[in-house]
């Protein structure tokens, strides 16, 4: 990866800040629950990117939930990593590599509940999402 690009958004800056500078995620959440940071390739500039996102883990492998809070578009992230799918996953001090996918209908059917059990707003996101007949994509982070 080449030179980091912080994000535009002033929280995802002040997440990734605090998580670097303390070497750990258990410094940020967002609503009191868990993160993770994901650090990629950005589909545009080629430029190292990161975000966090609500940690949502089973058995050694993560799910990355592509809601952007419901809105009508994915967000960006989702862009790099269908691009460029080999990122890293930091929880807490622990960095994988892992390889992002899409997971299946099958999958999104297992995973769906774990992720609103992680971070209840997923729910409400996707009926904002239903309405304008966007699925919200879960990208399955594998260890590589």
């Amino acid at each position: 990866m080449t030179d980091y690009i912080p994000s535009t958004s002033s929280w995802v800056r002040d997440h990734v800040d605090a998580i670097e500078a303390a070497g750990t995620t258990d410094v940020a959440d967002i609503k009191g629950l868990p993160v993770m940071l994901l650090t990629m390739t950005g589909v545009k500039t080629g430029a190292t990117r990161k975000v966090p996102l609500m940690r949502v883990e089973h058995d050694g492998v993560y799910c990355a939930v592509a809601s952007k809070g419901g809105a009508p578009e994915d967000p960006q992230w989702a862009a790099n990593l269908r691009a460029n799918p080999d990122l890293t996953v930091q929880d807490g001090t622990t960095v994988h590599e892992v390889r992002a996918r899409l997971a299946t209908d099958q999958e999104r059917a297992d995973w769906w509940p774990r992720c609103v059990a992680a971070f209840p707003d997923y729910a409400d996101y996707q009926v904002r999402t239903d309405a304008v007949g966007r699925t919200i994509p879960l990208f399955l982070l594998e260890p590589r």
